[in-house]
């Protein structure tokens, strides 16, 4: 069929893309039953026999307009002081194309004569108004009401589209409809008016039309002709508005039916569900704010298809609004972003167009277009599966909307949170899953640092994140890579565990035969000891604790084991200071929360004999790490010496390679040094490197490289 390219039908506004679904609704059902359409270079293409003339003067001559009316609403026409002369032009026309619409005019009249409704409606009148106008309307006009309202056991529920029933605030969007009739047609006859042509022309291909329009209100939905402080040279503007615009602007909001649906684990009456309409989240733009979601009604992710697609396929696809997060519909914003990328909406849509109803004039409310999001499958969005049911928990607790107020520290985490998951569905890329496991790791210690507030809260740890976490988040970095060896260690001690993630936070973590469990301890107790601030400080406080726990064990050696062990490349660029600190913290909190138990242990296999080996970060990390790692089954242990680990701690670098030399002589494996001349920074950076664990072939290159070499036997 021919392709009719329609320029003056855009995704951006709102108006223009409800415009496009009224040319085509209105198409199909009156004119052309093959009419099909879609979305190429952000412009409506129609593919319809109708040539571009025949198109305008179907408009112009032929087209009947959907009876758009609201005999419930103070404006509309109804009530004694309205402004009724549309209404009464239309009732009293004899044109053809509005025989419906007078049909439509005397049902609701009858509606409101049946029930005495003269003046200001009150009480239960208005529910009893919609209900009888339901009952009286034409069977060709129900579609209206499907988009205007939905009616339940507890009264009316208004979709957000069109108001509240077909207004909003001072604004009646049905008497302003019968408005812009008569301005592009007369009523009496149904002909076109002098300049009907040149408004539709410019509605449907964008063709210049200066001074045409008129100072009419658009309403929510295009802001940019809304009018009003800032809106031209001067200091106001007036509204301006194309007739043809806003008529096929609410020609198309019909194809927006809403349901009442019932949920079977429920005891109320219903929730009102509306095509891929969700809750506001105050996250992904470029102006987003919490306040957004106290005072938005609602976000819209309206639906682009680049097919050629006919009404009836269209219908569907707005009859079901389908937007599914892992078996459940979406519920904000995020959750529909989620959806978006991970096969939970249509197949042959091919992006969606995103809109928040938000409070942005005065008190009035603007439909604000917010981003675009293709849909493609995305596998990394898949592990947002591991934190939905305590993501959910949060956000209920600590979400814009929470009573009472939640610690800023918690929303502020909770809002970065949701910043980095969409970034997330929008890119894919292993960076942006990096900067989800950070943002993870800060909400879990704002969780920790307000530990009343979360306990009562009922809010829990995050707990067991699939090792695919590592896989997929690991971008490279050697702060990833030196966060993923340090959270995976633990110390087997007697019957218990002791993880490097209880000095993070107050956790009462299960053994290994439970390995999943993590809860608050109901105290936090003295093995927490993390501080933000200086990372050094904080690795040299956690040292000094499990120092304690060993002695208090009994350990003979040093008893931690990892799953994952750092390079001495990434522990030089830490001794160094070469790594980003504060990255390397919060990616620490979120590695913290994967489930090491099911993490596979890094392979110690030797590296190739024609690769040269890793530099060794200095002798006084040597001497230091030779006394403080896990020796192998059958190796006997170099007993721990305290002393050794609080000096370098406390900067004596000096003294503390000298009691380490001493240590390592008595155990039969002599240095080449007596004494390394460290002191201060790199005395206390080399300290608490020894958290960091590394692999054997890297212990045994350590000890090739500093100690004595045993003589070869003369045969």
């Amino acid at each position: 069929m021919p392709e009719l390219i329609l320029a003056g039908c855009t995704p951006v506004p709102l108006a223009h893309y409800l415009k496009a679904l009224g040319i085509l609704r209105l198409v199909a059902e009156q004119r052309d039953a093959q009419a099909k359409g879609g979305w190429q270079h952000d412009r409506l293409v129609l593919n319809t026999s109708l040539p571009p003339d025949s198109l305008v003067s179907f408009f112009c001559r032929d087209y009947r307009p959907s009876p758009v009316l609201a005999p419930w609403n103070g404006g509309s026409g109804f009530f004694p002081k309205d402004n009724a002369q549309a209404l009464t032009a239309l009732e009293q026309s004899s044109g053809a194309r509005f025989a419906l619409y007078r049909k439509t005019i005397a049902a609701a009249r009858g509606a409101r004569q049946s029930l005495g409704v003269t003046a200001k409606l009150e009480g239960d009148t208005k529910a009893a108004l919609l209900q009888s106008c339901r009952n009286l309307f034409p069977e060709d006009a129900l579609s209206w009401l499907d988009a205007v309202y939905v009616l339940g056991q507890n009264g009316a529920k208004f979709p957000p589209l069109l108001g509240t029933g077909g207004n909003d605030g001072r604004l009646e969007f049905t008497n302003n409809f019968m408005q812009r009739l008569t301005e592009i047609m007369d009523p009496a006859t149904g002909e076109p008016a002098a300049e009907s042509e040149r408004w539709l022309r410019a509605a449907l291909f964008a063709e210049a039309a200066p001074g045409l329009a008129t100072k009419a209100p658009i309403g929510q939905f295009f802001p940019g002709a809304a009018g009003g402080a800032n809106a031209t040279s001067g200091f106001d503007a007036p509204s301006a508005v194309n007739p043809w615009d806003f008529i096929l602007m609410i020609e198309g909001a019909l194809l927006f039916a809403a349901a009442s649906v019932k949920r079977l684990e429920s005891a109320d009456d219903g929730s009102l569900v509306y095509p891929f309409c969700v809750r506001q989240a105050g996250v992904g733009y470029a102006s987003a704010a919490g306040a957004d979601e106290a005072d938005a009604r609602c976000e819209m992710w309206l639906p682009i298809w680049d097919r050629p697609t006919s009404l009836a396929e269209l219908r569907a696809i707005f009859g079901e609004g389908r937007a599914q997060v892992r078996g459940r519909p979406a519920r904000n914003g995020v959750d529909f972003a989620q959806a978006v990328v991970t096969l939970g909406v249509d197949r042959g849509i091919s992006a969606f167009q995103r809109y928040g109803f938000q409070v942005r004039n005065g008190l009035a409310y603007f439909a604000t277009p917010l981003e675009r999001m293709v849909v493609r499958r995305n596998t990394r969005a898949d592990l947002l599966a591991d934190i939905e049911q305590w993501h959910d928990r949060l956000r209920q607790k600590a979400g814009p909307k929470a009573n009472p107020e939640p610690p800023a520290s918690v929303a502020r985490a909770l809002n970065q949170l949701e910043r980095r998951i969409l970034e997330l569905c929008r890119d894919g890329g292993k960076g942006t899953l990096h900067a989800v496991l950070a943002a993870l790791g800060a909400a879990e210690r704002a969780l920790a640092k307000s530990f009343k507030w979360t306990t009562e809260n009922y809010l829990h740890p995050l707990r067991g994140l699939s090792r695919r976490w590592l896989q997929e988040a690991d971008d490279g970095s050697p702060e990833f890579r030196l966060a993923a060896a340090l959270a995976s260690v633990r110390a087997p001690l007697g019957k218990e565990s002791l993880w490097l993630r209880q000095h993070l936070e107050p956790l009462e973590m299960g053994s290994t035969k439970d390995r999943s469990w993590v809860n608050w301890a109901d105290q936090p107790g003295n093995d927490v000891v993390w501080h933000d601030g200086d990372l050094v400080a904080a690795f040299n406080a956690i040292l000094a604790r499990r120092l304690v726990r060993f002695e208090k064990a009994g350990a003979r050696g040093w008893p931690d084991i990892a799953a994952r062990c750092a390079s001495l490349d990434d522990i030089t660029a830490f001794i160094e200071g070469r790594v980003n600190e504060e990255l390397l913290a919060d990616l620490l909190w979120g590695v913290a929360c994967v489930d090491h138990c099911e993490v596979a242990f890094t392979s110690d296999r030797s590296p190739p004999a024609d690769i040269d080996p890793p530099p060794i970060p200095s002798a006084f990390y040597a001497l230091l790490k030779l006394c403080h790692h896990r020796r192998g089954s059958g190796e006997e242990a170099i007993p721990l010496v305290p002393a050794i680990l609080r000096r370098g701690m406390n900067g004596d670098g000096a003294s503390a390679g000298e009691l380490a030399a001493r240590r390592l002589r008595a155990s039969g494996h002599a240095p080449l040094v007596r004494m390394v001349p460290v002191s201060g920074d790199i005395a206390r950076r080399t300290a608490a490197a020894m958290l960091f664990p590394i692999l054997s072939s890297d212990y045994w290159l350590l000890k090739q490289s500093i100690t004595h070499k045993p003589k070869e036997q003369t045969p």
